[in-house]
């Protein structure tokens, strides 16, 4: 059996927090170039381009991204053979959380409750969701989460009647409504299956896949496809300026569910699409 401590951990997400915030993903950036080459309005062209501008001065300056720094959304692969020692896990996670904005320079922007509007000072606590995997790995994962996208997400339960079509319909509802207030061009992760709750969980999840890479299974990869066509048919486009790319990705997540259902939850995110991953 593997031994680490979790003071491992608390540094691994410091640095990941910091470097989430500063230097957005190559995957992205590759998303985001694509996106410039296929947007056919001057203005979305614009807005792109300054997109990929701020991304390299972001990176150089060290400086965030995006003045939203979001909540830190922590997945952590965890090996079942795999032993922690030195306190405790979750407390070793925020600490590291706590630790990478303090020293990044970054916005604290959490707040107690949603009654209690008072500002927890360090950005904590994070939003964790650990998976057993088999091995004795770990994996840790970190997407930082503005508002403005988490504030247009949905969820819906649809019957199975409602099936694809009515899914596609509801995702492109979703996106509408958004508007400009979800800063596209977006990043777009469904989560369809599960249970009201695990629906949501895959959406965000399917966030964190590699930018614009299609699902392995053919079938679901079409879906994304279609799925990306539908909302760039909307004419949104960059910043809400009107043009030909609302989303620069779209990730579908799919399991298995109740036969009397059909779960279907969309977490959108902006163009500051913020996502950092480790191994240890």
């Amino acid at each position: 059996m593997r031994t680490l401590n979790v003071d491992v951990i608390r540094d691994t997400v410091r640095e990941l927090c910091v470097q989430a915030n500063h230097e957005i993903r190559e995957d992205q950036i590759a998303a985001l170039e694509r996106g410039l080459a296929e947007e056919q309005s001057p203005l979305g062209c614009q807005v792109i381009s300054q997109l990929l501008e701020n991304a390299t001065v972001a990176a150089r300056e060290r400086v965030a991204f995006c003045q939203d720094t979001g909540y830190a959304v922590i997945f952590l692969e965890l090996g079942q053979d795999v032993r922690l020692t030195g306190g405790s896990l979750t407390e070793a996670i925020n600490v590291g959380v706590a630790e990478g904005y303090r020293e990044g320079y970054l916005r604290a922007s959490l707040v107690k409750s949603p009654i209690d509007r008072v500002n927890t000072g360090d950005n904590t606590p994070a939003m964790i969701y650990t998976n057993l995997v088999e091995g004795d790995g770990v994996k840790l994962t970190v997407l930082i989460k503005g508002a403005g996208c988490d504030n247009m997400s949905a969820i819906r339960m649809l019957t199975p009647a409602q099936g694809v079509e009515g899914m596609v319909d509801f995702v492109v509802e979703t996106i509408k409504k958004a508007g400009p207030s979800a800063s596209p061009p977006v990043t777009v992760g469904i989560g369809m299956g599960g249970t009201f709750d695990k629906a949501a969980v895959m959406a965000k999840w399917a966030l964190t896949r590699t930018a614009g890479e299609p699902s392995p299974n053919p079938e679901i990869a079409e879906l994304e496809r279609r799925i990306r066509q539908a909302i760039n048919d909307t004419g949104i486009g960059p910043a809400g300026f009107g043009g030909t790319v609302t989303a620069l990705s779209v990730h579908v997540e799919s399991m298995a569910t109740h036969i009397a259902a059909f779960p279907v939850a969309i977490n959108l995110d902006c163009h500051s699409h913020r996502v950092r991953e480790i191994e240890l």
